[in-house]
């Protein structure tokens, strides 16, 4: 498995990281809003690279959209020779064959070693070019048994945000595909990038991609007066201590069947998942912008040992701590 790296041209220089975006006629607006929020738009104050970001098509002239209103791109699928990031945003259409065009040279960026990124219906684009095939992939969950069916090879999760299998990611509908964005943003960039465009987006900054697509009461951060929004608040700034779900739950007045269901409810996942989450966010943001050991960045972030720092991180993002520290900050 490879280890997170900066995509080819982020270390140079010389030349700009080519994002493309592909556009189709009746696309969502939302959906091809995603991509060009996060990667197209104009931050210096953001300390972000200066991406070379282009939206492109397979048909030519102008595209309808599913607002009624119209667009035009001036890239054809030409632009993608030299991407180093290709995002297909979404799909018009699941029961529709894509493009071969536009299949071929999505095939052809795959094997020059671009980053594929399919979101939403997206993933049905990047299935159907076999590049998902024996991979581990997600999509909206309510197309997720369609999709079982017609790409029986993928190793579907409907479950998930998103996942990413090192240089081909897929995410869940919507929203999803904004946590997706940022998560590629915070390979690329790092914390503090990702976390910019978050604040300005005003949106939460990381979402682990595990976390379950469909939450039926999500919780508003920092929700006044509610307990729970409380307790995970006091958490995230005491993950050196040994939480357990019966301590969580005494401390939140709250039995220990009343405390699950209510957690899951909000958050989406179980307390230990979420737990895991923050420490593994905590452990990125100290080794990309501080200089301590791992062994003390092993004690804040509340693994407990450096061995179960590396472990954890090893099955989170394929690398240890100090590989992700080179590759964030070049020490």
């Amino acid at each position: 498995m490879a280890t997170p790296a900066l995509p080819a041209a982020m270390d140079d220089g010389a030349s700009r990281h080519v994002i493309a975006v592909i556009a189709f006629d009746r696309i969502s607006p939302f959906h091809l809003s995603v991509p060009c929020v996060v990667f197209g738009e104009e931050r210096s104050g953001g300390d972000l690279p200066d991406f070379d970001f282009r939206v492109c098509a397979a048909e030519s002239g102008t595209l309808t959209t599913t607002a009624g209103f119209t667009i035009a791109v001036t890239h054809g699928l030409a632009a993608l020779a030299d991407a180093h990031t290709i995002i297909v945003p979404s799909w018009r259409d699941p029961d529709e064959p894509p493009p071969a065009a536009l299949l071929d040279a999505l095939r052809a960026a795959y094997a020059r070693g671009a980053q594929l990124v399919g979101l939403c219906l997206g993933a049905f684009v990047l299935a159907a070019a076999g590049i998902l095939d024996e991979r581990p992939a997600s999509t909206h969950w309510a197309w997720a048994d369609d999709f079982a069916r017609r790409y029986p090879r993928v190793r579907l999760d409907p479950d998930v945000l998103y996942v990413d299998d090192g240089n081909v990611l897929t995410s869940a509908g919507t929203a999803a595909g904004l946590d997706c964005c940022l998560h590629v943003l915070r390979k690329m960039c790092g914390a503090r990038a990702a976390n910019y465009v978050a604040r300005r987006l005003v949106v939460p900054p990381h979402r682990q991609g595990g976390q379950a697509q469909y939450v039926q009461q999500p919780m508003p951060p920092n929700l006044r007066g509610d307990r729970l929004a409380g307790l995970l608040d006091w958490v995230s700034g005491n993950l050196d201590a040994p939480h357990t779900l019966d301590t969580l739950a005494k401390r939140a007045l709250m039995s220990r069947r009343t405390f699950t269901r209510r957690f899951r409810l909000a958050t989406g996942t179980t307390v230990g998942a979420w737990l895991l989450a923050q420490r593994l966010a905590r452990a990125q943001q100290l080794l990309e912008s501080t200089d301590e050991s791992v062994e003390r960045i092993a004690a804040i972030a509340g693994f407990g040992s450096t061995a179960s720092l590396r472990q954890h991180f090893a099955q989170a993002f394929r690398t240890s701590p100090s590989a992700w520290r080179r590759e964030f900050r070049g020490v």
